[in-house]
């Protein structure tokens, strides 16, 4: 029985997407802690503009947004051949793991440090080794339920665009439901996690968590842009591996078209 599921191609790419879906949508849960400077990394000046009379302002970006752009393309090639239900279900277990996941860095960081352990890193300018984990893994409590609202809200937005777009274009125009599902769904999702965390929670004013929020869409905006060839690859990749026949009758069934025999 196990041997014929994993022989079972369409079953195998499941497995495989969802594998990055939920690995990259994890680790940027886990790295998002840091803010790093674009303009820096880029070897660029910084920008310090100003946006909604908020000065200052730069591209200082969550290490989170890095992965994040490998979750939405695999949302849209799971919705392409496993339709809405398919990034559903992905999307309810992922939610469920990151939580989980938080649960046991929780219990970890309340575990009683061995004292050598501790001060082991002090030669390396690290004094206080259960400090530093506590910072690190504990500070994303903060905004996990920011996150966690902002990613179960943007999935279904793109999952749903790029559902209604499809059943309009057909087969035709992959790089407009690819791209324009994910601009809707970033949107969405940096106006959530932007509003519940900063504003609600941190008591930032108004304009300025707005002009943050526009800061950060405008560098995903321009990311998934960029990525839209990458949506043609990995397509022709899952085609090849599938053959025509049976890629076209999965995205058939996606669609609600025909049952899949």
């Amino acid at each position: 029985m196990i041997h014929n599921i994993i022989k079972d191609k369409p079953t195998r790419l499941f497995i495989i997407l969802g594998g990055f879906f939920i690995a990259n949508a994890i680790i940027a849960e886990v790295i998002g802690v840091k803010i790093f400077s674009l303009e820096g990394t880029l070897g660029m000046e910084k920008a310090n503009f100003t946006l909604l009379g908020e000065s200052g302002l730069a591209f200082d970006l969550s290490v989170g947004v890095l992965p994040w752009p490998i979750v939405f393309i695999m949302t849209d090639i799971i919705n392409e051949y496993y339709g809405l239900k398919g990034v559903r279900f992905l999307s309810i277990i992922t939610a469920g793991l990151i939580a989980f996941a938080f649960v046991l860095f929780y219990l970890a960081i309340h575990t009683a440090p061995a004292g050598w352990w501790q001060l082991s890193q002090e030669k390396n300018g690290v004094p206080d080794m259960q400090a530093a984990y506590h910072q690190i893994l504990g500070q994303g409590m903060n905004i996990i339920i920011a996150s966690l609202t902002a990613f179960l809200i943007g999935q279904l937005t793109d999952a749903t665009v790029f559902r209604t777009i499809k059943r309009v274009t057909g087969e035709n125009r992959i790089w407009m439901r690819a791209t324009v599902s994910t601009l809707f769904s970033q949107f969405i999702d940096t106006i959530v996690v932007s509003y519940i965390y900063l504003y609600f929670s941190l008591g930032f004013s108004f304009p300025r968590v707005t002009a943050i929020a526009m800061v950060g869409y405008s560098y995903k905006f321009t990311i998934a842009v960029l990525c839209t060839p990458l949506i043609y690859l990995i397509h022709g990749m899952i085609e090849r591996y599938l053959g025509h026949e049976q890629a076209a009758n999965m995205k058939k069934a996606a669609l609600g078209m025909q049952k899949l025999s």
